[in-house]
């Protein structure tokens, strides 16, 4: 299975250029054009993702982040949600990158195989990170009406993170 995944991409781009023969279009000049879109999408977005990653730093950095993990600790496990995933869960929804790293470190400190490292592990592939995401897309589409849009997010995560858990238990 590994070998034919390892074909799509190249099979993929022999098709379009096949395509583009037959059709007669110019690849390349549509590629430069979708590239230089690209270039202008990402200077659009980039003030949008300085301001997220500063916000991570700073909630961090600051130490507020330890201290709401704290006061929310109980609350998270009266729901089943281990207290060690606390700080992990008020990470996730702002990054991806420093959730995984938290995740490494909750791989080392409890093992891989325990209770806490699979509900990470669950949570971690099934949540998104959502302020990462409200930024980036609806920064780029001009989108300024989030109308529940957060909290539908939010909903979703805790729903499923208090599911990964008890099915975490379970199994």
């Amino acid at each position: 299975m590994e070998n034919v995944v390892s074909y799509i991409v190249p099979v993929l781009l022999l098709f379009v250029l096949l395509y583009c023969l037959i059709k007669n279009i110019n690849a390349y000049d549509h590629f430069v054009k979708g590239a230089s879109g690209a270039i202008s999408l990402c200077v659009g977005i980039f003030p949008y993702l300085v301001a997220i990653f500063f916000a991570i730093e700073l909630f961090t950095i600051s130490g507020l982040s330890a201290k709401l993990s704290s006061f929310v600790s109980p609350f998270f496990s009266a729901l089943g949600i281990p207290a060690e995933l606390t700080e992990f869960l008020l990470l996730r929804p702002f990054t991806g990158s420093g959730s995984l790293a938290m995740l490494n470190d909750i791989y080392t400190k409890f093992g891989p195989d325990s209770y806490v490292s699979r509900c990470a592990s669950v949570i971690m592939s099934t949540s998104e990170t959502v302020f990462y995401v409200v930024a980036l897309y609806f920064g780029t589409t001009k989108i300024k009406k989030l109308n529940g849009i957060l909290a539908i997010s939010f909903l979703a995560i805790s729903i499923g993170t208090i599911c990964a858990c008890w099915l975490c238990r379970i199994v």
